[in-house]
């Protein structure tokens, strides 16, 4: 976790219409009237409102906390619900992803400081509290300003009431600068434990990223993917081939051409770093789509191998429909034919309209239960089984993910992966292949999972999975694929596990088998 820049500088300043900044140079809001006196009265009453793009993050992590949102589908929307300027929307985006990733280390800096337990606060005081660490200690806001502000956001959204508690505990808190704080926290704890709390990971989330970097031979990148997974992600693109103009490759080549960089690792793909993707043409047009790109490489990667004339794919776990997408664009190239099936309605409704761009005499989609796929009464000669996961391996997408899941969710996840597994053998034609693919690098829904599936299944074998993204992959990454290191035992050493810290993707988990003929 990143100690704040140094003091006295400020990020998130914006200029309004007229020319005048929004920020002084301490991040204070500023307002037109002068000195105002915090009323008694209820919060819309209240002449002292919140900063913009303050309350916008406190928005988002109220409907992270009350209604189990994901902070990367919310923003977007309160965004442009408070009309913020670039750099607003920028302050707002880096106090709420950055509040969200260290959200277990700032509880534990505020148990030091709130003189109660935290489930004793009121939940949108405590987020307040949050977001009030997060910029004293980590953004370069000026300490009164997010003292003051925090304070004032309080007010306003809460009452008059905690505000005073606030104030106290935020002066603590700023007190001392971050490192301090952690060396402090950390002087009795062990190697496991510190890590954890210096790279604001739970526990059991470090136990099994040690054990699966272990396991494919990266036991030495420990901090290395802990500071990963608090990085900020970068946006990578994909183009969906389309009958309208442009097609997906010409909108990404378009998307290069306004500031879009190419892939280093495989055709077809590129990284944004240019703000708004939603200025792109292509992304207007529905055939420039947002995919990382390890889900790109696993997905062309299950197409390589030589297509015969009339096969037929399926995707079992389709939604929300950004893999069905790209198989379904290769299978109108190949003539194929793709069934994407997704048991949740407003999912499966979701992978139509990503699929709508292509040509429809390739593709369908079946609303139905995974484990029910034998009742369509066929068999396919290439499957993906991405399955409901931990997901693990996107924690810098879904900074709360690290602090929503527990290890208890692991017992019913695998036991519904393996299920699909099960469901997706049985409809596997003779020398049919097999994808099992994860957003969780977690040995017991990767490794191990693939090791009890060979158990169940002697018809199926373990090929190679690294053959073919080499095959697929740009020379920098036919060079990662290449020098990896050794993998402790056969399955691990076939199976491919993609790493945000080495190759920039999610941690993807990649498993191919084949169906031996009788």
């Amino acid at each position: 976790m990143a100690p704040r820049p140094a003091r006295g500088r400020t990020t998130g300043r914006s200029t309004v219409s007229d020319g005048s900044q929004r920020r002084n140079e301490k991040g204070r809001q500023r307002h037109r009237g002068g000195h105002r006196q915090f009323s008694q009265s209820a919060p819309s009453r209240r002449t002292r409102r919140s900063d913009p793009a303050r309350l916008t993050a406190f928005r988002v992590l109220r409907a992270v906390a009350l209604d189990d949102a994901y902070a990367n589908l919310v923003l977007p929307t309160e965004i442009r619900h408070a009309k913020l300027d670039k750099r607003d929307a920028a302050f707002a985006t880096e106090l709420t992803y950055g509040t969200l990733r260290a959200q277990g280390t700032y509880d534990t800096i505020l148990r030091q400081n709130v003189d109660r337990e935290l489930e004793q606060l009121d939940p949108p005081v405590l987020n307040a509290l949050r977001l009030g660490t997060h910029q004293l200690l980590a953004m370069r806001v000026d300490d009164h300003a997010a003292v003051n502000e925090t304070v004032a956001l309080v007010r306003d959204q809460v009452g008059a009431g905690p505000s005073g508690l606030v104030n106290a505990v935020l002066r603590k808190v700023g007190a001392k600068p971050l490192q301090e704080w952690l060396d402090d926290l950390t002087a009795d704890l062990g190697d496991l434990e510190a890590l954890a709390l210096r790279h604001a990971h739970p526990r059991w989330i470090v136990r099994a990223m040690r054990q699966s970097l272990k396991l494919h031979g990266y036991e030495d990148q420990l901090v290395e993917l802990l500071e990963a997974d608090n990085a900020a992600p970068e946006v990578h693109l994909v183009g969906i081939p389309a009958g309208a103009e442009p097609s997906g490759p010409e909108a990404l080549q378009l998307a290069i051409e306004s500031g879009a960089v190419g892939s280093e690792l495989i055709d077809g793909a590129a990284v944004f770093r240019g703000g708004d993707i939603g200025r792109l043409s292509g992304v207007r047009e529905n055939v420039l789509r947002v995919q990382d790109i390890g889900s790109q490489w696993i997905a062309r990667a299950l197409a390589e191998p030589a297509v015969a004339p009339g096969e037929k794919w399926l995707d079992l776990c389709a939604g929300p429909g950004g893999k069905a997408a790209l198989l379904a664009s290769l299978a109108a190239d190949y003539e194929v034919h793709l069934t994407a099936n997704e048991p949740a309605p407003h999912r499966a409704e979701l992978v139509r309209k990503a699929l709508q761009p292509i040509n429809s005499d390739f593709w369908e989609v079946r609303t139905g239960d995974g484990q029910s796929i034998g009742e369509l009464g066929q068999t396919f000669d290439r499957i993906i089984v991405d399955a409901p996961c931990t997901g693990l391996g996107a924690l810098r997408r879904r900074p709360e993910s690290r602090w929503r899941r527990q290890p208890g969710d692991l017992a019913q996840l695998t036991i519904l992966q393996a299920e699909l597994i099960d469901s997706a053998a049985a409809v596997l034609a003779d020398d049919g292949l097999l994808a099992y693919v994860t957003c969780s690098p977690h040995p017991a829904e990767t490794l191990v999972q693939v090791e009890d599936t060979l158990k169940r299944h002697p018809e199926l074998e373990l090929l190679d999975a690294h053959v073919l993204m080499e095959d697929l992959a740009l020379p920098a990454g036919a060079d990662l694929i290449q020098k990896r290191p050794a993998a402790t035992g056969e399955t691990a050493a076939k199976c491919v596990q993609l790493w945000p810290h080495t190759h920039g993707t999610d941690a993807m988990f990649f498993a191919l088998l084949r169906k031996e003929a009788p």
